[in-house]
């Protein structure tokens, strides 16, 4: 069970806009980051409507035996639950220790869970309804009075 190829990162440089650019998900197995691939603006293509997901598993989870396990694992989940995400997104999942000893159905579940969520959230900025503006608190009076000095 493979991640079709056309559904999958596999430049270190698309994981990392997806990092850097991107809105976290989290859950008790897994972080999920997420970017939306029109948003991109540097390094990601912006062309294809079908997600793409990628799968990290650091070192400090274990050994290379058990990453691996790990990632075997993931990707059977994600391979289950692919078609829950219809838009042009960027995933890269990120498990966490837990991963390994829960049972797969919980796996599957929690993965399933992560995309509804970034399917909910993943939407175009012309599609998001406009926020409204934080207010921010007045400076002090003597605060201005040095601001209104120094110009």
């Amino acid at each position: 069970m493979s991640i079709p190829r056309e559904h999958r990162l596999r430049k270190h440089a698309e994981f990392e806009v997806v990092y850097r650019g991107g809105r976290r998900h989290f859950s008790p197995l897994l972080t999920a980051f997420y970017l939306l691939r029109g948003e991109a603006t540097e390094g990601a293509p912006k062309s294809g409507s079908e997600p793409r997901i990628g799968i990290t598993v650091g070192r400090a989870i274990g050994k290379a035996t058990v990453r691996n396990r790990i990632k075997r694992r993931v990707r059977a989940a994600v391979t289950q639950n692919l078609g829950r995400i219809t838009r042009p997104v960027d995933v890269v999942i990120n498990p966490k220790k837990a991963a390994e000893e829960v049972e797969f159905q919980q796996l599957c579940f929690e993965v399933g869970r992560a995309f509804d969520v970034i399917e909910q959230k993943a939407v175009p900025a012309t599609e998001q309804e406009p926020q409204e503006r934080k207010n921010r608190p007045n400076p002090p009076p003597s605060a201005r009075r040095l601001a209104a000095r120094r110009t």
